[in-house]
């Protein structure tokens, strides 16, 4: 026996000497065969056993295993985050404590752990001492358990937390079927952020592992205000087929987990990770988390969960920018006219041009300024003017029969889910300063603006880690690309709606730059706006500014501004973009190009793309042709 071996063994017998101490005599026999049991028939290395104390790894010994709990509330041995037998044992005689009592019992504390081991184990009832779980009892008073829901709201741009969408379950009463889910319970895994920390620190603690992560159960109209209300993001909710039995194990190991910490990643261990091992938790057997190595993007486990076929039927919420959108595209230009005037001065609602309407307009004239002004005002502190106006509107609102009303047809997007793969691989050939080249590439992350646009937000780019590399005639292989973030938001503006137009991105990427074409280095950001020209078409435009490391300019790292403005153009599932773009540096130096982009969709997860670029600098211009097999993965 090594060392190491020997001093495990050590522990375990040290800790479980304690635990034994403090047990009736009577029962000790009892206890060690159960432990006995555990150990010949290695119970340890169940699939239920290792769900519930989140350990990660898949060997024959203790040793290759390590739970991704960061908290030592949570273990009862002291090895016990990375030794589950040991964890197992102690687990065993801490029921059978008498030395401690109430809620601190472990009994109380580890309730699934409990439950699971007197099934697995078919102990005896009767033998544990009698226990009384005040806090837990009270706590199932308020948690409802009938039926679980995943919960996916949808992309946020304009929040870094949420770029990506967001998971969280919600836990449905029976009593409250089919009506406004004010009941029901969220479950959501997020990192514990401080109120100090700004977005770029989120981003990088985030990334490093500098965040605890925890599970909090709340009330669910919370989160409604916050995502579908004031964030203003459509909501997609997709009803689970757990039983009463796998709907239990979640909300009886919720209990041992809230305020644990756990360890938190932004693009792997995080909101999303976490919930499928509380539905690995559910339904002993099944593998949700395997295939998520290198990154846990929410949409990506949406269609785990449909592929293991649990999601029973699904719903799309409209948030209250959606709705009030939809009111606007189905009214008249004129009525929209008078929606802005009643917003602003209730007065308009007895002016000739508002009176002489049939009584049925006037009222969604009127509802459409309400919902206009409740948009205003989401978010914000309580303005007493605003306030005012929105009393004055909902009493002339109510002053219209509600059958005269028409309700907003909102059209139903297509469901996130069913969207192209996050990762993308291609394959292509072109032509790039007279030489002729093959390129590979590869996206770990997520969409661009000419992607097949079915299930994401129409004129938003997130992609991350985007590589291309070129074997180039007379030139051999280099890397040409490397996108480590690349951001394009481009929500059209109008009278009612005012969003800005925004991009930032950084990496390296191939310039040619006085006869010298090297890879340099970048950070590019601009803001700006979009607008609509048709149903399927924008235009937009944005003040750049570039730092650029380049070894042929006057200094190594360059300051410029510049500009970037195109068309964006959709046909059904295909998109074309049309861009002209250019910077001036601070040594003089400047570009100016002119780009052409069109992805043709063959099917949900292959296109073809066709790219070309031409270049224009002091003394230099040349183009960049080429064309590309997408695969989505």
């Amino acid at each position: 026996m090594s060392l190491s071996v020997f001093a495990i063994r050590c522990i375990q017998c040290i800790a479980l000497a304690f635990a034994l101490f403090s047990v009736h005599a009577a029962d000790s026999n009892y206890i060690a065969d159960l432990q006995t049991r555990v150990q010949d028939q290695r119970i340890w290395q169940s699939a239920e056993w290792l769900n519930l104390l989140h350990y990660s790894g898949d060997g024959e010994t203790t040793a290759e295993y390590r739970s991704e709990v960061n908290d030592d509330r949570f273990f009862l041995s002291a090895d016990g985050d990375v030794n589950p037998e040991s964890e197992l044992l102690a687990t065993i005689a801490a029921f059978y404590q008498t030395d401690i009592s109430g809620n601190e019992h472990a009994q109380c504390r580890f309730v699934a752990r409990l439950n699971w081991l007197k099934q697995k184990l078919s102990i005896d009832a009767s033998t544990l001492p009698v226990v009384q779980c005040s806090s837990y009892i009270e706590w199932r008073k308020h948690v409802n358990s009938d039926h679980v829901t995943m919960v996916f709201p949808a992309y946020n741009l304009n929040s870094p937390s949420s770029m990506f969408g967001h998971t969280l379950l919600r836990l449905d009463s029976a009593e409250d079927e089919g009506n406004s889910r004010w009941l029901s319970t969220a479950v959501n895994f997020g990192a514990n952020v401080t109120e100090d920390d700004n977005s770029i620190l989120y981003a990088y603690k985030g990334l490093a592992g500098g965040y605890s992560g925890v599970f909090v159960v709340d009330h669910y109209y919370k989160k409604i205000q916050e995502y579908n209300r004031i964030e203003h993001r459509d909501i997609w909710e997709y009803r689970l087929n757990l039983s009463a039995d796998e709907t239990e194990r979640i909300v009886t190991h919720l209990w041992e987990v809230q305020d644990i910490n756990f360890d938190y990643y932004y693009f792997d261990e995080n909101c999303s990770y976490r919930l499928l091992e509380l539905l690995e938790i559910a339904r002993p057997g099944i593998e949700l988390t395997d295939e998520f190595k290198l990154t846990a993007i929410p949409v990506d486990t949406v269609r785990t969960i449909r592929k293991n076929g649990l999601i029973e039927q699904s719903a799309y919420k409209p948030s209250q920018a959606t709705i009030l959108r939809s009111l606007l595209e189905q009214i008249p230009e004129q009525d929209r006219d008078l929606v802005m005037q009643l917003s602003s001065d209730i007065s308009t609602s007895r002016k000739d041009a508002f009176t002489s309407l049939p009584p049925g307009r006037q009222g969604n004239i009127a509802d459409t300024a309400y919902q206009y002004l409740r948009y205003q005002q989401s978010g914000q502190e309580r303005d007493p003017a605003i306030a005012k106006r929105s009393h004055q509107l909902l009493l002339l609102l109510n002053s219209y029969p509600k059958d005269t009303l028409v309700e907003a047809a909102i059209e139903i997007p297509e469901s996130p889910d069913q969207g192209h793969g996050s990762k993308r691989a291609s394959l292509g050939a072109g032509k790039r300063l007279g030489n002729l080249y093959t390129e590979l590439g590869f996206r770990m992350a997520f969409h661009s603006l000419e992607d097949n646009e079915q299930g994401f937000l129409r004129g938003a780019q997130i992609n991350l880690g985007n590589l291309q590399i070129r074997a180039e005639e007379n030139e051999g292989i280099s890397l040409y690309k490397f996108d480590l973030v690349d951001i394009f938001s481009l929500t059209p503006r109008s009278r009612f709606f005012k969003p800005v137009a925004w991009k930032v991105y950084t990496g390296l990427e191939r310039q040619y730059t006085k006869g010298v074409d090297q890879l340099t280095a970048h950070v590019t950001g601009g803001a700006g706006g979009s607008w609509k020209l048709l149903k399927n078409s924008q235009v937009y435009g944005l003040a750049t500014a570039r730092i650029e490391y380049n070894k042929q300019m006057d200094r190594a790292i360059e300051p410029a501004i510049g500009f970037t403005s195109g068309l964006l153009q959709h046909f059904g599932p295909s998109t074309a973009r049309v861009d002209v773009s250019g910077e001036q540096f601070s040594d003089g130096i400047y570009r100016l190009r002119a780009a052409y982009n069109q992805n043709f969709v063959i099917s949900t997860n292959h296109s073809i793309r066709f790219s070309a670029q031409y270049e224009w600098q002091e003394v230099d211009e040349f183009s960049d042709v080429r064309l590309n097999y997408q695969y989505y993965f």
